[in-house]
């Protein structure tokens, strides 16, 4: 049997240190980079793996990076975690997922098991504000999009984002608005509402006053469905004529039952979202939407997590409007209508 390499024999390859070898494997952000790449090189040459448990006795934590989210086929938290994974491979960190299924319990309980398993810190989209343990000052953690406990939070600027959305309808002309909020006990449903209503506000105290009607979901494609299904079944003359959502999954909901209602969006009706989750570019018509930088976003947080000493304040990161087809001028009385299209592909047949 072949004999497995070392990091003696890595050193030896790259022409390096012992001690070098070793802070490149620690994901040490000190290792120059061209001596980072040479030990790199030698590691893939001589199939190197580390023993990850006999470093994890030395040192009390291994190279894996924690990471839990509240929902994994929320397709932007997967997107997310995709984006993680990422930087923590070129930090030299493999990754560890869990989703708690929204539920605080079972969240607390996939960071216990992380901290069992010695991980170099921990990463949290947490399930509810309500949510967060008393953690060992040894390990790091990093609340991302949504606030875990006391730790640092690093997110998109929800109140610039969902201002962006309600000065591109208020532009549109829209007057009659509803909002498609999401869960009151997350500071990012709070937040994004919050200044949506109180952008409108504003623009009623200045020109024209807004007729602005808030709903409350989940951040799921059921909530929008449904909540837009009952907006829309009203009489058109009280029914909205923009629906902006809290998240992109409640915005395709909204197009669902406007497709079913008959309701050509955007001639009749404007929806719009918030994530830029890639269904949003694939529906029919393609969604307004909010941008959120997810590859910035991961990075930012892996970056502090593994900072020496880790970083302790929050990060903010100001979302985009992405502009498509779904949002559209205020639809004028006696305007003509014209057959609305699948959510996702051709005219029905």
């Amino acid at each position: 049997m072949a004999k497995m390499p070392t990091v003696k024999d890595v050193a030896e390859y790259a022409g390096v240190s012992v001690g070098t070898v070793s802070r490149v494997l620690s994901g040490e952000a000190a290792v120059k980079p061209m001596l980072r790449e040479r030990v790199n090189d030698a590691i893939s040459a001589l199939g190197y793996r580390p023993n990850v448990t006999a470093r994890a006795l030395r040192t009390s934590r291994t190279d894996v990076i924690g990471l839990v989210v509240p929902d994994i086929t929320n397709p932007f938290f997967a997107q997310l975690a995709a984006s993680i994974e990422r930087a923590a491979l070129e930090c030299g960190h493999s990754l560890m997922l869990a989703s708690s299924h929204n539920d605080s319990e079972a969240e607390q309980s996939h960071v216990s098991a992380f901290l069992d398993r010695s991980v170099r810190g921990i990463i949290v989209v947490a399930s509810s504000d309500g949510s967060g343990l008393d953690l060992p000052a040894s390990v790091p953690v990093i609340s991302l999009d949504r606030r875990f406990g006391i730790f640092p939070l690093v997110s998109t600027n929800h109140a610039q984002a969902a201002t962006l959305i309600a000065d591109h309808l208020y532009g549109l002309g829209h007057r009659r608005i509803a909002y498609i909020a999401g869960p009151t006990d997350t500071e990012a449903g709070r937040i994004r509402k919050e200044a949506f209503v109180s952008r409108m506000d504003g623009f009623g105290k200045t020109g024209e006053p807004v007729e602005l009607e808030i709903a409350y979901g989940r951040f799921d494609y059921e909530s929008g469905e449904r909540i837009a299904r009952e907006l829309l079944s009203r009489p058109p003359q009280s029914r909205p004529t923009a629906i902006a959502a809290a998240s992109d999954q409640q915005a395709i909901g909204a197009l669902r039952a406007a497709r079913d209602l008959k309701i050509d969006v955007p001639r009749k009706l404007s929806v719009t979202g918030f994530d830029d989750i890639s269904l949003a570019n694939l529906v029919v018509p393609r969604l307004t939407t909010i941008r959120q930088p997810a590859d910035m976003l991961a990075r930012r947080a892996v970056s502090l997590l593994l900072e020496e000493p880790p970083g302790k304040g929050d990060e903010m990161v100001d979302g985009s409007l992405i502009v498509r087809g779904s949002s559209g001028p205020c639809p004028q009385p006696g305007a003509p209508a014209r057959k609305p299209e699948s959510i996702l592909g051709k005219p029905d047949a």
